[in-house]
């Protein structure tokens, strides 16, 4: 990770997770080059390593056995992380166009997408079969095709196009994998019925003979029918059909054959072949652009061309990582000439497996277990991951920099000025905010775009105005994230007392550094927070942008009530039931992350929770009567309840089973990981009436965890609770839970209990 105070000046983007990118990772991550920053662009969390995914299918391996945690990687790397998927890339402007977020710059970039299923030509592809490529969602497709296998009774007809390598390795692996489902079961595995059809006449036409001989006796003993010559030209609702032996019945269609480009690829200009790869030099740059590198299946060497095999991508790490290296310090990029003949290990379903290399060919259960200690050995590679090389340069003696460039690196680490020279410069903020577009509201007369010295707003009559304000630094990589989740946090006061949002001042600190990255950072994070901001129809009226050590970001909300409709902490009674509108753990989980120590979609999971506004959470909660709210936030849910009890005059109990945790979160605490902020929660524990009785219980720790975006904490007449509870899941919060009940004061100086 880059220092705070070491200016980024070059930044180098990663569109996608394939296995050359996640060696760039690991290089970069073992050496940085100061100045240098990395940024992955990924839609999935978990990328799989091809070389395990038919020992997945088979059952021999789990989920976390055969995919590497980008989101871990990442963070080793001092990477940012994406969670988004490339659609295009604006050339002329360098930037990569994003699914969901506003354009990434960069200053080179490289692809390392896999490949893609070229169904266009196949009649109802698209419509009926389950394509194995692009590898990354493969998962989800396959755990579908188990359910409806485990589901259907009776006989079940698998045909798998393609009878390469792939192809044939997967079918004996879903037979495998699907008869000890159905023997599971006390069903009678014969009801499978396996075809494989193949376009040429020979399976796996790419290995010798011996190698072709023994598939084609396992396929026999198995029961798989081939097809071979049999081009599918057709697909159906239970049926294909191929050109020269007509319709055969199939319910269910495995594609693995005939993959391409991605489609986004063709409006690039970057020259392609034949199938839509892209074409690269002997450096892994891109004929047309040699500021894009390519690697993995997704390029195709021109001087070099070489059948879509795993081994490539990763062998291609190396060079890769070492010409970006180069790229970005000014030395000469260095050639790469892939070996002719490589080793593939292919196994037959079971732990058996047969070894191919030019015209050599052995098998042997023997086979498989080397593989197997192969792709152990690789995926602990980005598992097992050492400590950073902390000797760095300066940056400026690293990264090679124009003029201007030159200039503005020098200034971003010298003495900075304090008061309004630490200001953002106006031209960034122009530019910045002219690409933003606030909601218009009637009550905002003078508002972000004017010129004025300050927004003027009108308070409408009869309403009564609500005020809050949050700053906090930031947690995760990703502005566009980061200011999402600000803006959420900011708002969630508001919407607990029974407001609606009118409108919100930002402040913000953005480390120094060449103007083009800051723009960037700060257009990334407003355009989070206005997505925010708009959705809850509260305009962003103004703000300010200084200079600081760590990106940080802060709001000031106004809001509007009617004065009967406030909700306050006060207002519990005796009777009513406590209500959790979102689970907790996220104090935890990003320590834990900031040490390496969470998976991925941990982190998924809680982002996905923190983005999630509390708007309609509050109007459901008023809807049943809520007595009392609050948004939980940094005090922890112990610390927010206390302060609910003591206005209200009552006690309360809490029931530790029923709470909703965020995946991983009891887990993190488990192991003694810990928010900054929990030693200040835990001083409240002399609020609890049984803590020595209830400190040894697992999810003890996290009533006292401090939480972003938290969910909404209120108190709601028993009597109409489930519906409540039944309603916000309608709504989406799906963690909603009753959680523990409000009871007369008693005479005893702690106010809450804990049940276990």
């Amino acid at each position: 990770m880059q220092k705070p105070d070491r200016p980024v000046l070059r930044d180098i983007v990663l569109i996608g997770g394939g296995h050359s990118h996640v060696g760039v990772l690991k290089r970069f991550g073992m050496k940085p080059v100061p100045g240098v920053r990395l940024t992955v662009i990924c839609r999935d969390t978990h990328t799989p390593y091809s070389g395990m995914l038919p020992g997945y299918v088979a059952g021999h391996y789990d989920f976390d056995d055969i995919h590497i945690d980008l989101s871990r990687l990442a963070e080793f790397a001092g990477a940012r992380f994406y969670r988004d998927e490339a659609v295009g890339l604006d050339r002329s402007a360098r930037t990569v166009l994003c699914r969901e977020r506003p354009p990434v710059p960069y200053d080179k970039l490289s692809i390392n997408i896999g490949s893609t299923p070229q169904l266009g030509h196949v009649t109802g592809a698209h419509e009926h079969v389950v394509p194995v490529k692009p590898i990354h969602r493969f998962n989800d497709r396959w755990q579908a095709l188990l359910h409806r296998v485990k589901e259907h009774p009776g006989r079940r007809r698998i045909a798998v196009v393609g009878a390469g390598a792939g192809g044939v390795e997967l079918a004996l692996a879903m037979q495998y994998r699907l008869r000890r489902e159905l023997s599971a079961q006390g069903r009678d595995p014969g009801e499978l019925e396996f075809h494989l059809f193949s376009r040429s006449a020979d399976i796996l036409p790419t290995h010798n003979a011996r190698v072709r001989g023994v598939f084609e006796q396992v396929l026999a003993e198995r029961g798989v029918v081939l097809h071979t010559a049999a081009e599918v030209e057709q697909v159906g609702d239970g049926c294909l059909r191929t050109v020269e032996s007509g319709t055969f019945d199939a319910d269910e269609v495995v594609w693995i054959t005939r993959a391409g480009g991605a489609r986004w690829l063709g409006d690039t200009g970057l020259e392609l072949d034949d199938d839509g790869f892209i074409r690269v030099t002997d450096t892994l740059q891109t004929v047309t652009d040699p500021e894009i590198f390519a690697a993995g299946d997704i390029a195709s060497m021109v001087n070099h061309p070489r059948e879509k095999a795993g081994v490539f991508a990763v062998r291609q790490a190396r060079p890769l990582a070492d010409n970006l290296r180069r790229a970005v310090t000014g030395r000469a990029l260095r050639p790469y000439r892939p070996q002719r003949h490589w080793l593939a290990l292919i196994s037959t379903g079971e732990r058996y497996a047969v070894a191919s290399r030019g015209p050599i060919g052995f098998k042997g259960a023997w086979v498989w277990r080397w593989k197997d200690r192969i792709d152990r050995r690789f995926m602990a590679r980005f598992n097992d991951l050492p400590p950073m090389d902390t000797d760095r340069d300066d940056a400026w003696h690293s990264v090679r920099l124009d003029g201007e460039e030159a200039v503005q690196a020098i200034s971003a680490v010298a003495m900075r000025c304090g008061g309004c020279g630490a200001k953002v410069g106006a031209s960034v903020l122009s530019r910045t905010l002219g690409l933003l577009t606030p909601v218009d509201r009637d009550d905002v007369l003078v508002g972000l775009h004017a010129p004025d010295d300050a927004a003027v707003l009108r308070v409408p009559e009869g309403k009564a105005l609500v005020q809050t304000v949050d700053f906090f630094r930031a947690f995760i990589e990703d502005p566009y994230l980061f200011g999402k989740i600000a803006a959420n946090h900011a708002l969630g006061d508001v919407f607990a007392m029974g407001a609606e949002a009118q409108s919100a001042t930002a402040i913000a600190t953005v480390p120094t550094g060449l103007e083009s990255k800051i723009e960037d950072v700060v257009l990334q994070m407003m355009s989070g927070a206005i997505e925010i901001l708009n959705d809850a129809n509260c305009a962003l009226v103004g703000g300010h942008t200084g200079e600081g050590r760590e990106l940080a970001l802060g709001f000031a909300v106004n809001g509007l009530v009617d004065e009967d409709a406030l909700l306050r902490k006060g207002g519990m009674r005796a009777g009513d039931v406590l209500l959790l509108t979102k689970p907790i753990g996220t104090g935890t989980l990003f320590a834990a992350h900031a040490r390496l120590a969470a998976r991925g979609r941990w982190i998924d999971s809680a982002l996905a929770s923190m983005i999630q506004s509390n708007r309609q959470a509050a109007a459901c909660l008023r809807e049943h009567g809520a007595t009392a709210c609050t948004d939980i936030t940094g005090f922890g849910l112990l610390g927010h309840l206390v302060e609910m009890t003591r206005p209200s005059g009552v006690d309360a109990e809490l029931d530790l089973t029923a709470l909703p945790l965020l995946e991983g979160a009891q887990e993190t605490v488990a192991r003694g990981i810990m928010s900054s902020l929990q030693p200040a929660n835990v001083r409240l524990s002399r609020a609890l009436r049984n803590q020595a009785d209830m400190a040894d219980h697992p999810r003890y720790p996290l009533v006292f965890d401090p939480q972003t975006a938290g969910g909404l904490l209120a108190s709601v007449p028993a009597d109409r609770a489930e519906a409540c509870v039944q309603a916000l899941r309608a709504l989406g919060y799906s963690d909603a839970a009753v959680i523990g009940r409000v009871l007369a004061r008693s005479d005893a100086l702690e106010p809450i209990v804990l049940n276990p």
